[in-house]
């Protein structure tokens, strides 16, 4: 196991999908940060819905205990008309937040808007523009450019997390159930 400056961290960031999920990650040192890898968990091809949710678990299970990363930036569902979407989508995202916190990781939930704005400076940016200011903002060449656009949306979720990390928090964040019910024992009935 290698030992991290102080200074250093590693940011895992997801966007999650049912069909295919995309993962990025930051090597953050001081106010720099630079890409480490970025692929998707592809599972178009496993149709039991369960199963893909196994199968997100185990690989991002094994992309923690491969790149020992420090926080998880996660892409929250945005709020479309199908509410079966929503629902198969908010287990995604619940399935890979279980195996950051089986890890103890800090989560960290950012908004489909707040990300493409904190990227390129608009709200309603296209992926296209997301994953070009990205390539721009990390030196990356075209060859590092992924096939599907999850990829580059889960890395700009670490490059979001990585540019809100100088400000103060505007979002709460939890180790875990028991760090959510220590910093917060008026809400929670024992």
């Amino acid at each position: 196991m290698t030992t991290k400056k102080a200074t250093e961290k590693i940011i895992l960031g997801i966007d999650p999908g049912t069909n295919v999920m995309g993962y990025g990650l930051l090597k953050v040192m001081g106010n720099k940060a630079e890409m480490m890898a970025m692929g998707v968990i592809d599972m178009r091809k496993t149709s039991d819905p369960y199963l893909r949710l196994g199968k997100i678990f185990e690989r991002v299970t094994g992309i923690i205990n491969e790149f020992l990363p420090d926080e998880m930036a996660i892409e929250a569902p945005f709020f479309g008309k199908n509410v079966q979407s929503m629902l198969k989508l908010g287990r995604a995202q619940g399935v890979a937040i279980a195996a950051a916190i089986h890890h103890d990781i800090p989560i960290h939930e950012y908004a489909p808007l707040k990300i493409k704005m904190a990227i390129t400076g608009n709200g309603s940016a296209s992926k296209e523009q997301v994953a070009g200011m990205l390539k721009r903002l990390l030196n990356l060449d075209d060859d590092s450019m992924p096939q599907f656009m999850d990829a580059t949306d889960a890395l700009g979720a670490a490059y979001c997390h990585f540019l809100q990390s100088g400000r103060p928090e505007s979002q709460a964040s939890y180790r875990g159930w028991k760090d959510f019910v220590n910093r917060n024992p008026g809400k929670v009935k024992r």
